[in-house]
Formats: structure tokens, C-alpha cells, sequence
């Protein structure tokens, strides 16, 4: 019992520490580790396994919309970049560069991708002559590099996964379109597949990725009151595509501009998914998600006919298109159970002599640890209701949890006061200017704009300056 309980508090309390729990969470369900490389991770095989299961996920969602894969190079030469001042401007600071090759120094430097719309454009402005090549709805599944000053696993690594979706449209609209379409999809994901809710919406100009006419954010609210932005679609226009000097002859023979849109999600929505569904014990993942759905432990494996009747449980409920996996080790049962809360593994099913007997299994959730008596007959099928309802409720918990933390304010002293005390988000209306944006983040100690609410106005009038307001938006404080 000594080892189970250090076990246990190798993880720091949330509401003790929520940044050394974020940090235990990470080292003891072994999702990563950091390289020799400053500021860059070791994907570890459990938290790998995350990844692939969202990359599956969103392949086959995006590939229903039309999106085609492609790989595109990692170094991207200077004078790619010197196309579109705006947009190498918003990403100066993070650009890593190489000088040499071998013992020679390049005549060009190039950088190392920190984003691909200039690969994306180049290749594009050689290739597209046509309206009978377009559109273009591309995406690619690769790493980018941006060198970030500070660094914490998932949310924030120097070298970092992710998928960049990258389009070219005859039309403004047919544009404007996929860019609403694809924010529709990353929506659609995080709620169903992560149990995450958020608030969505357009981003202010200030905090529109650079270069883009319109951004679309998706925000989740972590469990110590923080936003993360977890997923963007932007919409460029044509300023990418002029740059790089991208027409097309239509049907008559005339030449046009072409419209653009890009959107990605990164492992950054790992770190989402650990701050919004763990607990003091570990990981708690959706089982839509979860690399393993269920973990078989045999109890009094050492009898005879336990370990072989765990087996036919596995190979069955394998055979039956769960993602499952037996514990057969020498542990004790409850470091079993310790290890499996630890990685988040939405089920265990304890199998022993009584058990066999009986002919059932006792099934214990990892959200509320309920324990349920199934028969051996039915394990098949109710394993699949459990699964859902855990799935289900792990999003009911959550929107809960948004709700209560979405406030309102009319003055920036009851803005200052939720932040203070309650954290979360907090609308207020916004008069549109930078300044007041400025302000309101130093008044309340780093709370920003997140998106723009569609909702009916609170007031007439700016939290700040007390002008005119032309938005109502979410503030909050951010990863």
C-alpha cells in the first residue's frame, strides 16, 4: 500500500499548484519529455498515441469536406519570406535560420517553416494558370519551428506538430466559405471527439494571425480559469495570392486574383485536453479519443483459469472493435488501478475467481470511478453504452464548468473583480480601439480580447473609454 499511495502523490493537488499539476500529469503519465534540444519535446509513446488518434480523426473529417493531403519542404528561402512584409513582421521574432550547408555558408539563408503560406504561394504562382485548376484545398501534416523564449510541454515548444490546411478559391465567397466551413469542422471535433466546450468566434484586429483579413478561434476555458486558443481558421483574401503574383484566366479569357485560407490545430490541444478533464489522479481522457478504451486486470491472476479467461475477455472484446489491453504484470492490483487512473484509460474491467463464477466483470469508469456489474454475456455490447456516457458526461461537466465562469460586466471595476476572484471569461462591450485593448489588458493584469460574441449588447457603451461600442467580445487571461 506504501508504493500505491506515493504513486498517487507524485501528483501535486490541481487547486495546490495547477502548474506543477499540469507538469506531474505530463512526466507521470509518460506523454513527453524534453530533448537535449533546448525547448523542444520527446513525444513519448502514450502521448503520441494522443496525436494519432486526433490526426485520424480530423483526416477523415477533413477529407469529407474535399481536403487533400500533400508535404511540402521544411526551409523556406529569404526571399519567399520578403514577399509578404506583413506576414513575416508578425513572425521575426520566432524565425530560426540556417546559413550553412555542410562547411559552406548558403548564398540565401533559409528558414526553418514557422507556418507555409509562402511555400504554399510559390508553388502555386508556378502552377496555377486556369480556372480549371482551382480550387485548391490542400493541407499538410508536419512539425514547424518557431523559437520561442519560453517553454511548457504541449502549449508551448520550440518545434511542435500540427496540421496546416492551405487554399486557393476562384471567388471571395467560395473563399470566405471554406474558411467558415473548416472553423465549423474544428468546432465540431473538439465538442464530439474532445468533450471540450468553448466559445468561438472572430478575432480582434490586434489578435488576428498576421496578415490575415479575418481569424476564426475556437477558446476552452482550463480548469484554472485560463483560456487556450485551440484551433484558428483565417481567411486572407488576396493579399497572399498578389504577392506572389497568383491569376487566372477565367472562361472568357480574363485574368483574376485569387482568394486564400489557411487553419491548423496543433498537440497544443493535448495540453487542452489534460487541463480540462484531469484530475488529482491523472489523466482523464474521452473515450472517443483514447488510445485504450478499457484495461483488462485479472485479480488473483495466479489461480488457475484467471489469466486465460482475461485473455478470452480481451481477444472478445478486440474482436468486438474495442481498443483494449490486459495488465497482466506482477504489480499489485491497486498500483493496476493507480496506473491505469494515471493514464487516463476511460475504463478498467477487474476480472477474478468470484467474477468467473459468476459469470460477469466488474467495469469501473475513470471519470467517477463507479463501479458496474456486467454480465460476461453482455460485456460487448455495454461496455460501448459505458463508453458513451462517460463521453457524454465528461462534456456535461465541462459545460458546466464554462457556464458558471462566463460573466458579464458593464465597468471595468466588476471586469477587475471577476478576474480577481473568479477567473473564466467576461464579456463587455468594446468601443473597436487598440488603445482601450491595451488598457484593459494592463488594468486587469493580462486579460485580452479572445474572439468577438455574437450576441445581443449588454450596453452601449466601451468598458473603458465609455464611447460608443461596436463590439461585444470575450475578454480573458490566456496560455
Amino acid at each position: 500500500m506504501a508504493k500505491e499511495k506515493k504513486f498517487v502523490e507524485s501528483i501535486t493537488a490541481r487547486d495546490v499548484d495547477f502548474a506543477q499539476w499540469y507538469t506531474d500529469v505530463v512526466r507521470e503519465a509518460k506523454l513527453c519529455d524534453y530533448s537535449s534540444v533546448k525547448g523542444c519535446l520527446n513525444y513519448l509513446p502514450n502521448g503520441y498515441a494522443i496525436w494519432e488518434k486526433i490526426q485520424a480523426d480530423l483526416d477523415k473529417r477533413f477529407k469529407e469536406t474535399g481536403v487533400e493531403n500533400v508535404y511540402l519542404p521544411m526551409l523556406i528561402p529569404e526571399n519567399l519570406l520578403e514577399k509578404e512584409k506583413e506576414h513575416i513582421e508578425g513572425f521575426a521574432p520566432e524565425v530560426a535560420w540556417v546559413t550553412r550547408g555542410g562547411m559552406e555558408r548558403l548564398q540565401e539563408k533559409m528558414c526553418i517553416r514557422p507556418t507555409s503560406e509562402t511555400l504554399f504561394c510559390d508553388l502555386w504562382s508556378r502552377t496555377v494558370q486556369s480556372h480549371r485548376d482551382l480550387p485548391k484545398v490542400w493541407n499538410q501534416w508536419c512539425s514547424v519551428l518557431r523559437w520561442e523564449k519560453t517553454t511548457r510541454p504541449f502549449l508551448r515548444s520550440r518545434e511542435f506538430l500540427w496540421q496546416e490546411g492551405h487554399t486557393i478559391h476562384a471567388t471571395y465567397e467560395e473563399a470566405e466559405q471554406r474558411t467558415i466551413m473548416m472553423h465549423n469542422v474544428y468546432k465540431d471535433f473538439i465538442q464530439e471527439s474532445l468533450a471540450i466546450p468553448f466559445v468561438a468566434g472572430p478575432k480582434t484586429e490586434s489578435e488576428k494571425f498576421a496578415g490575415a483579413q479575418d481569424t476564426y478561434t475556437i477558446e476552452a476555458l482550463m480548469h484554472d480559469g485560463k483560456a487556450l486558443q485551440s484551433a484558428t481558421s483565417h481567411f486572407f483574401g488576396s493579399g497572399f495570392p498578389d504577392a506572389f503574383d497568383i491569376k487566372y484566366l477565367d472562361k472568357n479569357n480574363e485574368l483574376h486574383s485569387v482568394y486564400e485560407t489557411s487553419w491548423g490545430i496543433s498537440t497544443r490541444i493535448i495540453g487542452a485536453i489534460i487541463m480540462v478533464h484531469g484530475d488529482d489522479s491523472g489523466l482523464v481522457l474521452p473515450p472517443r479519443i483514447a488510445p485504450v478504451q478499457t484495461r483488462v486486470i485479472p485479480i488473483a491472476q495466479h489461480k488457475e483459469g484467471v489469466l486465460e479467461k482475461a485473455n478470452e475477455l480481451v481477444a472478445a472484446l478486440k474482436k468486438a472493435g474495442y481498443s483494449v489491453k490486459i495488465d497482466d504484470s506482477e504489480k499489485s492490483p491497486g498500483w493496476k488501478f493507480s496506473e491505469q487512473e494515471m493514464l487516463g484509460i476511460p475504463t478498467r474491467i477487474e476480472i477474478g475467481p468470484k467474477d468467473i463464477e459468476n459469470n460477469q466483470v466488474v467495469v469501473v469508469r475513470r471519470d467517477t470511478r463507479e463501479k458496474i456489474v456486467v454480465s460476461l454475456d453482455e460485456i460487448e455490447t455495454k461496455l460501448g453504452e459505458i463508453l458513451e456516457t462517460i463521453q457524454k458526461d465528461m462534456y456535461d461537466r465541462a459545460k458546466k464548468f464554462l457556464d458558471e465562469h462566463i460573466h458579464t460586466a458593464v465597468t471595468l471595476d466588476e471586469m477587475k473583480d471577476k478576474f480577481e476572484n473568479e477567473g473564466g471569461f467576461v464579456k463587455a462591450m468594446w468601443c473597436g480601439s487598440e488603445v482601450c485593448e491595451g488598457e484593459i489588458k494592463y488594468e486587469t493584469g493580462g486579460a485580452t480580447t479572445r474572439c468577438i460574441c455574437k450576441e445581443d449588447p449588454i450596453s452601449d457603451k466601451c468598458i473603458y473609454c465609455g464611447k460608443p461600442a461596436k463590439h461585444l467580445v470575450y475578454f480573458g487571461k490566456a496560455y
